[in-house]
């Protein structure tokens, strides 16, 4: 019986998008302080990266009327055109405009989630993009949920499904591909 491995794909710059979900004023207030801290901390790092590598960035908002705006540390780095799409659904797959924000370039077939809630949004949204074919990245280090152990869930059941869970420093490193990358001191310097 021979064993057959599939390859295990990596994040490419050229085909990448990074995906925002949800990363809320009263979402983060309900968050266990020390991981909504790393959480934001790797979501800032994913956001300079993609700045850095011309990666596109794409940010919703869920029910922003109750759930409040992004929160300040993330808003301040987003860039103008990734003004947050808003939604009431839990999958940004069923969110009125959010296709057109995510297929503005169609040779970019993967997207690295990051985000909250890992339970509901994003695994809603993995699945959602799944369907539509893409290749979907998590970075398991810039998710969080209210409760860890539904993080932990959310992660095993998109490992199980086909999802990539990866982490920040990986995502960033695969987008740079090479340490002769041009780009390479200025994304490697938030690792340190």
């Amino acid at each position: 019986m021979s064993i057959h491995q599939a390859p295990m794909p990596l994040c490419n710059a050229a085909f990448s998008q990074l995906l925002i979900i949800d990363a809320q004023e009263r979402l983060a207030a309900a968050m266990p302080k020390d991981e909504l801290a790393v959480t934001v901390a790797n979501i800032n790092r994913l956001m300079a990266s993609a700045q850095i590598l011309d990666i596109p960035i794409i940010s919703t908002e869920q029910y922003p009327q109750g759930l409040g705006k992004t929160i300040e540390a993330i808003r301040d780095n987003l860039p103008a055109t990734a003004a947050p799409t808003e939604k009431t659904c839990f999958s940004c797959c069923t969110a009125a405009g959010f296709e057109r924000a995510l297929t503005s370039q169609p040779e970019r077939k993967q997207v690295v989630l990051v985000g909250m809630e890992a339970h509901i949004c994003i695994v809603q949204t993995a699945s959602g993009l799944q369907r539509w074919g893409y290749q979907v990245f998590v970075a398991a280090d810039a998710i969080c949920s209210r409760h860890p152990a539904n993080r932990q869930n959310a992660l095993e059941r998109m490992r199980h499904s086909g999802i990539h869970v990866t982490n920040t420093e990986s995502a960033a490193f695969e987008w740079l591909g090479d340490s002769t990358n041009a780009k390479f001191r200025e994304v490697s310097r938030m690792f340190k």
